[in-house]
């Protein structure tokens, strides 16, 4: 068998930033996690006895033959890159060939592994590609089965010196015993409890960029993190976050264009393989595009909060996931708190993890030793993305929307029909229409959302396909004409001035700030004769303004003069104001929630009316048939 777990030749050495940084349990976790990530792993058990810094991680993916044990802690020995151009093209976790010599320098390391029996490749960090061979060299003499398992034990160098068969399931075991043995200072910041928090975080931020591995976390022998797997973040989010239900979150996958840099890559990439092919056979690849790889597809994934629904104190998740690993990157952390904007009660935050998955080419990977800040190429092109997928996931659309719900027995008797007739019904039909998928993804209309009545002059009761809405008028009032000012804040010119008294030097300042200049008009009284062009005809102008010269900036002027000129709850509509405003609601970037955080409008779905009332669709099982 080939030994594909190889010392990286100096130029590359030279490249990286730096090695591995273990300076916890949490860290030692988190570098062989994803060794067993990338080795394909679906099952993970981490046990940890922090009190004697002993730390195991067992799992079921493609495991390492003797050769490859044998080299797999050496310095800067690694089966994921092998040449510079590597480098640029990185689609693993792990890729410096670091970790496990790391953990050897600082304890006792042991690894068990036995490769599958399937002869998959072993893409993990200081590991074999592995192949099933009937024997491999070291035991061809003593007749040992190839496919047993090997148990090896380093020196603080990286060297074998225990090298033994074992009884293992396909997979690997590592353990590392007295970890910072010889480096006491490194024990001495956190407390076991410490420990196990920080390494229970480690894991959900690594759980959630993989949601279809079981996770199990044991302290010792006793279990304390399982995670159940599922198809996508959404439904292992509700099992970190306490109190967040799967109700209360939406999920979005897009499909993502080419970054302008990636795409003139590719143009160049086609125009000089043509160039090749028909005039210079030997021509070389220009340097700009010499590291460029073709994507096969860019995905955003998407989960957020609903505003109106869960939100936090601080913002510990709004997090970001780039090629199966969460990152830091200020820039799009920042993205996502604007596009919340206004959207969660006063110093609230939003829950949202976004996911890209994109063309390793589009990151430098070489930022931080620990992987977790990374570069992005064209950063303002993603934010633009990230921005773009949370204002969808935000609006009211049958693409975020549950779809109408249709009992089994009706689902069965349209399905039963389809199959004897020549006609698509429903769902099905549009299901089956490619084109109008597109469409339907392209396109953010409005829902079929029609006033019926108003409830004690406050709430609007419409009625839609799914079910019942009631919207409060204020409020959905309130977020059309927040929105109307961010678009357009206009000024206008009054013939009588707004007469303002007791105004302080701050209070002046902060009206300036707002292009609301103010002039002396005796003692102690202040003349403005431009206004908002909302507040301009109404009889509570000087209340207005004397409300707006207290806040410091633009947005909150805006959300203030939104509030005062709203309609007031109270006021009767008919049935044409009604719907007008809920059109105009309809068509804002987040009518979810008020510009202060509160909820607009509250829905009873069909299904919930239907559990309420007791309601069948078996005809005459209520009569006792």
């Amino acid at each position: 068998m080939p030994v594909t777990i190889q010392t990286l030749p100096t130029e590359v050495i030279n490249l990286i930033a730096a090695g591995e940084v273990i300076d916890s349990i949490a860290a030692a976790v988190r570098e062989l996690v994803e060794n067993s990530l990338d080795a394909g792993a679906t099952r993970i058990v981490v046990s940890v006895w922090p009190e004697q810094w002993r730390v195991q991680v067992a799992d079921n993916g493609t495991g390492m033959d003797l050769e490859n044990l044998r080299q797999a802690a050496s310095a800067h020995s690694t089966s994921k890159i092998t040449t510079e151009a590597d480098l640029y093209k990185i689609d693993t976790l792990g890729f410096r060939g670091e970790a496990l010599h790391s953990l050897a320098q600082l304890g006792c390391l042991e690894v068990l592994s036995r490769s599958n029996d399937l002869g998959l490749g072993d893409f993990s960090e200081n590991r074999e590609s592995a192949q099933t061979p009937a024997k491999s060299s070291f035991n061809k003499g003593g007749g040992e089965n190839a496919r047993s398992g090997w148990r090896v034990v380093y020196n603080n160098a990286g060297v074998a010196v225990e090298v033994e068969t074992a009884a293992i399931a396909p997979g690997t075991v590592v353990t590392v015993d007295n970890l910072f043995g010889n480096w006491p200072v490194r024990r001495s910041f956190l407390s076991p409890a410490q420990q196990m928090r920080s390494i229970q975080l480690t894991l959900q931020q690594i759980a959630i960029c993989h949601p279809h591995v079981n996770w199990q976390l044991r302290q010792g022998n006793t279990p304390c993190l399982h995670v159940t797997p599922g198809s996508t973040a959404e439904q292992l989010l509700p099992q970190f976050v306490r109190g967040v239900r799967a109700s209360d979150l939406q999920y979005l996958k897009l499909d993502l264009p080419a970054s302008p840099q990636n795409q003139k890559a590719a143009n160049l990439l086609i125009e000089t393989q043509l160039v090749g092919a028909t005039v210079k056979p030997n021509y070389q690849l220009p340097v700009a595009s010499s590291h460029f790889q073709m994507p096969n597809s860019q995905r955003l994934e998407l989960v957020i909060g609903l505003p109106d629904r869960c939100h936090r104190r601080r913002p510990d998740w709004v997090k970001v996931g780039v090629n199966r690993r969460v990152v830091r990157s200020p820039e799009l952390e920042q993205t996502i708190l604007s596009a919340f904007a206004r959207t969660c009660p006063r110093d609230r935050y939003p829950v949202c993890f976004v996911h890209l998955q994109i063309s390793p080419s589009e990151i430098d990977w070489n930022r931080h030793p620990a992987k977790v800040e990374i570069y992005l190429h064209e950063p303002s092109f993603w934010q633009a993305q990230v921005s773009a997928a949370i204002g969808r996931a935000l609006h009211l659309n049958d693409e975020v929307l549950p779809p109408v719900p249709i009992p089994d027995r009706v689902g069965k008797l349209l399905k039963a029909s389809e199959q004897k007739s020549a006609y698509s019904v429903g769902i099905s039909a549009r299901q089956n229409d490619a084109g109008g998928e597109q469409e339907k993804a392209n396109k953010i209309g409005l829902m079929e959302l029609r006033a019926i009545a108003q409830v004690h002059n406050t709430y609007i009761v419409a009625e839609h396909s799914s079910g019942m809405w009631l919207v409060e008028q204020h409020i959905a009032h309130e977020r059309v004409l927040y929105e109307q000012l961010c678009a357009d804040w206009q000024l206008k010119c009054i013939e009588k001035p707004v007469i303002l008294s007791q105004l302080s030097a701050l209070q002046i300042e902060n009206l300036s700030r707002l292009g609301l200049e103010v002039e002396s008009f005796g003692e102690q009284l202040w003349a403005a004769r431009e206004v908002p062009e909302l507040l301009a005809d109404r009889d509570d102008c000087a209340d207005a303004l004397f409300e707006l010269s207290k806040v410091a900036d633009l947005q909150a002027a805006q959300v203030a003069t939104a509030c005062r000129s709203a309609m007031r709850n109270g006021t009767p509509l008919s049935l044409s104001q009604m719907q007008n405003l809920l059109d105009e609601w309809q068509q804002t970037r987040n009518p979810r929630t008020c510009p202060h955080g509160r909820p607009i409008y509250f829905a009873l779905e069909e299904s919930t009316l239907a559990r309420i009332f007791r309601r069948s669709w078996v005809i005459g099982k209520s009569h006792g048939i």
